[in-house]
């Protein structure tokens, strides 16, 4: 027996020494990453004062859009007017004089915006952009929501479309509380009628868990519908240590380790340079999400939650396609939600680089039937064909229907991904065949790199992932059907509450 514990201890001793290597080496290399590569920019290093989570809960919309005038203005005098001759080149977006500076485009859909239809809206829909992201994700999905008479607001979630630091002092709480602030705005703009809520990626967690939140407390207002896409329920494990990544920025001389990536910033409407902040909240959102899920569930309100269409490419190398349904649909009971995944494309050409779990992914993400939700597949199982088709499911059913919906899968295309699915290929900016009347610099999704490694600013791999959806127009059938007649304007310029 006491060899046993002599061997026991002597195997703990060397389990510590091997972490404590580990730990070191990591350590090192964030080190090395702050002594190497492209230094922090005056977009990385300035931060802009949002409203706390007090103030926003005491704020209405008149008062977060004029907060975020004086952001903007405030990123004008202590960026883009203070910018070094060597970053003023027509790809950076903070130069005044680039293509892609957006206060020069047709829209700077940066901002918080809404759109209010011809006389009394028939409802109303709050939409929240994901991480990184901008007010633009949506903005497809804000025009049918207006063609359909609804008032739509779009609000720019704290830590966005300003500089990429505003993430570095961002926290989920104020995301949250920026949703209850466009939530009290869209309740009261349009008393009594049907509210719903959209959110894309990590807005998507935020609007599920502000949903959960309302239903233990009346002060909230509930909405009518959820509308996900490619919602931030779970992410990668990386995630839960991410924070340890910036543990040498504690020391000025290494600042760049606070940043999982320092990239030029082209996209007039995203970030490209990501601080280990931003992994920081959204995994702490998604724990905070899930435990609000469970502790529903045990409470017996999920009942009471109001339907749930979600959209998700079965491949998403961003969030866990799993977590969507065992964490949250696992948990529903029959309160009329449904779940549609895009399938691979089976059809492609590349068939033989795909992984083989590629092909069986969707069969390992579903449960068995019946299935308290609806479930959609859409899918081109047939080999030689690039249709798509659609298998519905109904909910406590094992009875399949199938129809064609007339749309193809690209030749080229082995699958969606997560920050394809708002766009349409006609989008100017992430399209496929982008619409030459939608103009924002840069045609980021119809680009067919070829050449040679080292000669661009930035890697393939921003270029060549999916960025838009050829399944978009059924996609936002299903979530409102096309009016009879239809008038899509962009948002005004300035817009008012």
């Amino acid at each position: 027996m006491n060899t046993v514990l002599k061997l026991l201890r002597r195997a703990l001793k060397w389990a510590g020494v091997l972490v404590l290597v580990l730990f070191v080496a990591f350590l090192g290399s964030r080190v090395w990453f702050a002594q190497s590569g492209a230094p922090l920019e005056p977009w990385h290093t300035f931060v802009p004062e949002e409203m706390s989570v007090a103030e926003l809960d005491k704020a209405d919309w008149r008062a977060y859009l004029a907060r975020e005038d004086k952001l903007f203005a405030d990123v004008t005098r202590e960026v883009v007017q203070t910018l070094p001759e060597e970053d003023r080149v027509p790809s950076n977006r903070y130069f005044a004089g680039s293509v892609v500076y957006p206060p020069r485009l047709s829209h700077d859909f940066n901002r918080s915006y809404e759109l209010a239809p011809e006389g009394a809206p028939v409802g109303v829909v709050v939409l929240l952009h994901g991480l990184t992201d901008s007010p633009y994700s949506l903005r497809h999905v804000a025009r049918r929501y207006l063609a359909n008479g609804f008032l739509v607001i779009a609000p720019r979630l704290p830590g966005h479309g300003t500089v990429p630091a505003g993430l570095t002092a961002a926290e989920w709480e104020d995301w949250l509380a920026a949703t209850r602030l466009a939530m009290r705005e869209a309740a009261a703009r349009a008393p009594g009628k049907p509210l719903e809520i959209v959110g894309f990626s990590n807005g998507g967690a935020l609007a599920l868990k502000y949903a959960l939140d309302a239903l233990g407390d009346d002060k909230l207002v509930r909405p009518d519908r959820l509308v996900l896409i490619s919602p931030m329920i779970g992410i990668t494990r990386f995630a839960r240590f991410a924070g340890l990544a910036a543990l040498p920025a504690w020391l000025p001389a290494f600042d760049k380790a606070a940043w999982l990536g320092i990239v030029p910033e082209f996209n007039p409407f995203k970030y490209n340079s990501f601080p280990v902040n931003g992994a920081v909240q959204s995994h702490r959102l998604t724990r905070a999400l899930q435990a609000s899920i469970t502790a529903e569930a045990r409470a017996g309100r999920l009942k009471d939650l109001a339907p749930t269409l979600t959209f998700q490419s079965v491949m998403d190398f961003t969030v866990s396609t799993r977590a969507i349904i065992d964490a949250l649909y696992g948990q529903l009971p029959a309160n009329g939600s449904e779940l549609v995944l895009f399938d691979i494309n089976r059809n492609t050409k590349l068939g033989p680089l795909l992984r083989a779990t590629s092909y069986s992914a969707l069969l390992r993400l579903l449960p068995p039937l019946p299935r308290s939700f609806r479930t959609v597949i859409i899918t081109n199982e047939d080999a030689g064909s690039d249709q798509v088709i659609e298998h519905a499911i109904p909910a406590g059913s094992t009875e399949e229907t199938v129809r064609p919906l007339g749309l193809f899968y690209p030749p080229d295309v082995y699958s969606l991904s997560h920050v394809a699915l708002p766009f349409p290929p006609e989008d100017g900016l992430y399209g496929s065949h982008p619409d030459p009347k939608d103009n924002f610099g840069l045609e980021l999704g119809a680009m067919a790199v070829r050449g040679e490694r080292g000669a661009l600013i930035v890697s393939l791999d921003a270029l060549v992932r999916m960025s838009s959806n050829p399944f978009f127009s059924y996609m936002n059938d299903r979530i409102m059907p096309p009016p009879a007649a239809s008038a899509t304007p962009e948002p005004a310029a300035a817009p008012s509450p």
